[in-house]
């Protein structure tokens, strides 16, 4: 058990039986009143949000994981199939579980799978992947704001802000966190 004042995000804790990512919080000190930490969490079983408010004297119980790395082999319909690095146990995760990660996940590619009490309940994707633009809108011949971004399609489907000089078959690497163009990957 942990003080509410100590809740982060990224962070899971357990609250009636279920577990809950935490997605965001902000401590709120009003005045002569009591702390307080409003939080956003997201049930890691059914992927549904909610918004809840601890006391700053409350106490919460903190869900520890223990972490896999697995490769992920493909997808068929909704489900997501992976193996263990060391035992070759393949496992297979849901939509809900893989939750935005499913914009980044290609074959072959090894990341953490997140286990609790032996059930595997999500992923954990690398800060930045490297996904090559299918589909994007030539340069504009004549512009100079090289401020100005154009939307890209990526192979996983997820369309993302890229600057102008971006074009079709470029491979760029997308920071995972907040969905966001960083660089240009260079080719050999």
């Amino acid at each position: 058990m942990i003080d509410a004042t100590r809740i982060r995000k990224g962070m899971i804790i357990k609250m009636e039986g279920q577990l809950y990512r935490v997605m965001d919080y902000q401590l709120i000190t009003p005045g002569r009143w009591k702390a307080m930490v409003q939080t956003k969490l997201r049930n890691i079983k059914d992927g549904s949000q909610l918004e809840y408010r601890f006391r700053s004297e409350d106490r919460v119980e903190q869900a520890y994981l223990e972490e896999v790395e697995m490769v992920f082999l493909y997808r068929s319909g909704d489900e997501f199939y992976f193996m263990n690095l060391q035992t070759y146990e393949q496992i297979k995760l849901d939509l809900e579980a893989i939750g935005d990660g499913v914009n980044y996940l290609l074959p072959d590619m090894v990341l953490t799978i997140e286990f609790y009490e032996g059930q595997p309940v999500g992923i954990h994707l690398p800060n930045t992947v490297d996904l090559k633009v299918v589909e994007t809108e030539p340069i504009l011949k004549g512009a100079t704001q090289t401020a100005i971004n154009k939307p890209a399609r990526l192979e996983t489907g997820l369309v993302i802000q890229v600057p102008q000089f971006i074009k079709e078959g470029d491979v760029i690497r997308v920071d995972t966190r907040e969905d966001k163009y960083l660089e240009r990957v260079k080719t050999k």
